[in-house]
């Protein structure tokens, strides 16, 4: 799947979602990470409440308003020193578009507007390259996290 999709983005504080948001935010997060992934672990980790929240939905066609892509956004000192971005993540339907990049940028930008200064991620090991395309470099030798081998990588 190879055709493009506008996107719309909304970028809130956990306590200003919508029920709907939080539902598809989860929803699409266990899809990814539990389900597809076939990894078992505590998504709701109790830092959502503190965070930033990235949704992208789809503006048009059959999917209008259906969720294609989501991250969060960390203050510094919350998981790194650094600020960060978790949970990224292009829902199956979306995949294919470069929703993936898209969303990789908004979320930069997003996170240095609220967090001016370098950024963090604990990435899976072979998103490296593509971690690296955003200004992203190792900054740690591989560890296991949910039985999935991950690096963190700084931009600075």
């Amino acid at each position: 799947m190879n055709q493009t999709q506008k996107i719309e983005w909304t970028f809130s504080h956990f306590d200003s979602l919508t029920a709907r948001d939080v539902h598809d935010m989860f929803a699409a997060r266990q899809d990814v990470f539990v389900v597809e992934q076939d990894c078992v672990f505590q998504d709701i980790d109790g830092r959502d409440p503190g965070c930033w929240h990235l949704l992208g939905r789809a503006a048009g066609g059959d999917r209008a308003g259906e969720l294609a892509a989501y991250s969060r956004i960390l203050a510094p000192g919350v998981v790194f020193a650094e600020s960060s971005i978790g949970r990224i993540v292009t829902t199956s339907n979306f995949r294919g578009m470069n929703i993936g990049r898209e969303l990789m940028q908004q979320s930069i930008d997003r996170c240095v507007e609220k967090y001016p200064g370098p950024i963090r991620i604990g990435a899976q090991i072979r998103l490296e390259k593509f971690y690296n395309e955003f200004g992203f470099e190792r900054a740690s030798d591989p560890y296991d996290e949910d039985g999935i081998e991950h690096i963190e990588m700084l931009r600075s």
